[in-house]
């Protein structure tokens, strides 16, 4: 399963309830949460009962069957959780309202994918019951059927797309395939011949079929024994109580084989089950109806390598057919008896039978189902994307925001603290649990710097959030091993960790930033003592990324000292470093420094730019623009807005690029080193890019979402296939905020430089 799904939920009826679904839902999240113990898996079961049922606490939250309100508090709960897909058991009647239209309510109103898996399918449903199903089958992103008739039925009288179904069989227990023997002495059963039908009991189970097929059998073979494993159907109970049960008792008491028949009226654990299918030497499904899609009994039986009897309904007779079962005609108890005589008089014929069912059933044990179920799972994440539903129109820049957004402080504000820059948020709240990070702090130092020279915000509070996240990184400095520590707990520990090269190289670069741009002296004074023993000490680093943000910060430090000989030096050594391993890796159709694109790629060409126009190298120069020209079409979707590479795998040469999760700082880095090629050859096609770049913070992305909260003044953590991230931590705030700036003081110079209008 993609790593981008960590909450699941599955709706549907739920232990300790004893019905079908019930046991279906609980085994399928359960196996599920066996082989995926990171997932957080949250259950939603319906109650049909005042008193409701001690449910586990995995049941998260409870709907009541007739009540309407709760489908809706259901449906808000699973938004606000975030839940990445929703899994619904669907059969008509475990839901309220007409043909159970309520659950239509709870699916309206979801924002996830919805996969759902139709335990009853109708050939000819009342047209209450096709209007239902219509909408049911419109609203959910894929179908899970588990039978080839239910896909022809769906679509024969739905009409539904055959691409949105999928075949995945009834999961069944692993079970090990043993004589029948091993277990009849602990059932009383032993030197027997055992036949079993198990499940809730009601009418249309055809018990009584097998029952008048007994004495003849029983005649010729005193030693079988018919074992009838369940409880009586919770509803029919309520409204009939024992009626069925009783008038089956009393049939083997008129047929004379009460001796030789055993009723267990109880609903039996897994445990037991697998017991008692393991020692049946022949599995019996009597149904008295043709209209059953699935029988989850059946599926147990087969896929334990039982040899079966059944009736031929829908799901037996596709199971079953090639000799794999044998099938009789419905209520046909002499051909019952016939068939039960035919397989105890033949043993081999038995046991190639149950062999046979065995090997088959393999494909069907739950672990090898979740597999499947995982599947469809992500194959809904990217069917309900808005990017695959919806043609969304795209404008040029100016259209859709004929002015930049106002500079919004507040989030960043809320996220600082007197230490620095909280880095997580849940929402827009900070989250002291994951504490700061030099990483972060550095970017806000450069941000504030960057909008103290716009002139445009408040300056003094300006100058006291720079002050905190310069005096961050200082901190940071551990002049022991000459590096900067990353990450800082809540409690002011740092981390036990093995020092960042890319985190040393942003905090040089906003050292350099605060040298180059500040007009604080006492910053400039701190930061020039740092700059100098930080950059001796990265002369090792093998990370790009690195070289290309210690490159940015000697940019903004020559800006000040154009002079020194020695960091002109550092420049040139660093530059050729970054340029050779870009001359190393390209290819005519891979233009790049490296044989895979990774996070912040725009960095790369962005200080090549920089560092080529600083030593007046018109290679570099050439090479980065090549470089970020590449990046740019790579980074444009096929509708012509800016679509990053996703941060779910590394695009590596000659591979498929990773189309989520997309990140704010991709933006950014892209928006910057537009700006800085325009700088550079003063093109006004860069500008226009960086500013086309822009527009997915603001809703030009894949999903016509925009990250940016103008609410808050926050920006979320990035864009999903199907949602964004509603976190607005401080990266992508910051990564929004820098490419505002940045923009905006780009836009102010060239504002400037227009002729006035003539009088």
């Amino acid at each position: 399963m993609a790593n981008d799904i960590k909450k699941i939920a599955f709706i549907g009826n739920y232990f300790p309830r004893r019905c079908g679904i019930a046991t279906f839902t609980t085994d399928i999240c359960e196996t599920f949460a066996a082989l995926n113990p990171s997932m957080q898996l949250f259950v939603i079961p319906v109650t049909d009962t005042k008193e409701g049922y001690d449910y586990p606490e995995r049941v998260r939250f409870e709907i009541k069957e007739q009540d309407m309100l709760s489908y809706k508090a259901a449906a808000d709960f699973l938004n606000l959780n975030n839940i990445d897909v929703v899994c619904l058991q669907h059969e008509f009647g475990i839901f309220g309202g007409d043909a159970g239209s309520y659950i239509l309510t709870l699916l309206r109103q979801l924002k996830m994918p919805i996969v759902t898996t139709l335990h009853t399918v109708l050939q000819h449903p009342s047209v209450r019951q096709k209007r239902v199903m219509d909408e049911l089958l419109e609203l959910s992103d894929n179908v899970i059927v588990m039978t080839q008739k239910a896909i022809d039925i769906l679509q024969a009288v739905h009409k539904i797309d055959g691409a949105k179904i999928a075949l995945i069989p009834h999961g069944i227990p692993d079970v090990s395939f043993i004589d029948p023997n091993f277990y009849k002495d602990q059932y009383g059963v032993e030197g027997k011949t055992a036949l079993l039908t198990f499940g809730l009991l009601a009418p249309h189970k055809g018990i009584e079929v097998v029952l008048r097929a007994l004495p003849r059998v029983i005649e010729e073979y005193p030693n079988a024994v018919y074992i009838v494993v369940g409880a009586t159907h919770p509803n029919l109970l309520r409204h009939e109580g024992e009626t069925y049960r009783l008038f089956l008792q009393r049939l083997c008491d008129e047929l004379g084989i009460s001796k030789n028949v055993i009723f267990h009226n109880r609903f039996v654990s897994l445990e037991e089950l697998k017991e008692l299918l393991v020692l049946a030497d022949i599995y019996i499904t009597p149904y008295l109806q043709e209209a059953q899609v699935v029988s989850g009994t059946l599926a147990y039986s087969f896929g334990v390598g039982n040899a079966v009897i059944s009736t031929p309904y829908w799901h037996a007779a596709e199971l079953l057919s090639d000799g794999k079962g044998v099938l009789v005609p419905f209520n046909d108890s002499q051909a019952m008896e016939k068939a039960i005589l035919r397989l105890i008089g033949n043993e081999n014929e038995r046991n190639a039978m149950r062999k046979n069912a065995y090997l088959l059933g393999r494909e069907m044990i739950w672990s090898n189902v979740i597999l499947k179920y995982a599947s469809i799972f992500d194959k809904s994440r990217l069917k309900r994307s808005p990017v695959m539903q919806n043609k969304i129109t795209m404008y040029p820049f100016e259209q859709v925001f004929p002015v930049l957004p106002e500079i919004k402080l507040d989030h960043l504000v809320r996220m600082t603290d007197s230490t620095g820059i909280f880095q997580h948020a849940m929402f827009n709240v900070p989250n002291f649990s994951e504490g700061y990070c030099t990483d972060d702090n550095a970017r806000a130092l450069i941000l504030a710097v960057m909008l103290d020279n716009l002139g445009t915000v408040n300056l003094l509070t300006i100058d006291d959030l720079a002050s905190r996240y310069l005096g961050f990184v200082r901190y940071a400095w551990d002049s022991s091993v000459g590096r900067f520590r990353n990450f800082l707990t809540f409690q002011r520990n740092w981390k036990e960790e093995v020092p960042s090269e890319d985190s040393h190289g942003r905090a040089l670069w906003a050292i350099g930033i605060c040298i180059g741009q500040s007009k604080n002296e006492g910053f400039v004074q701190m930061s020039v003592e740092l700059f100098e023993k930080a950059l001796a000490s990265s002369s090792l680093f093998t990370s790009p990324r690195a070289w290309a943000f210690i490159l940015l910060g000697i940019h903004e430090y020559l800006q000040r000292f154009r002079g020194d000989r020695f960091i002109r030096n550092c420049l040139q050594i660093l530059a050729t470093r970054l340029y050779d391993l870009y001359k190393a890796n390209t290819s005519t159709e891979w233009l790049w420094f490296e044989s895979s694109l990774t996070y912040c790629g725009a960095k790369l060409p962005h200080a090549l730019l920089a560092s080529g126009h600083d030593l007046n190298d018109e290679a570099m120069v050439k090479a980065g623009i090549e470089a970020l020209n590449w990046l740019v079409k790579i980074q444009t979707s096929t509708r012509g807005h800016f679509q990053p590479v996703g941060s779910d795998n590394a695009y590596h040469r000659g591979g498929i690029k990773p189309a989520f999760d997309q990140q704010p700082v991709e933006a950014y880095s892209t928006v910057s080193a537009c700006l800085e090629a325009y700088r550079v050859t003063k093109d006004k096609a860069w500008y226009d890019e960086a500013e086309k770049v822009f527009q997915w913070f603001l809703g030009g992305n894949d999903l016509g979402i925009p990250l940016y909260d103008p609410v808050t003044g926050g920006c979320c953590d990035g864009l999903h296939v199907d949602r964004v991230n509603r976190n607005q931590g401080a990266e992508s705030t910051l990564s929004f905020l820098l490419s505002l700036t940045e923009l905006t003081h780009m836009g102010n110079i060239l504002e400037s430089l227009k002729e006035p209008l003539e009088e």
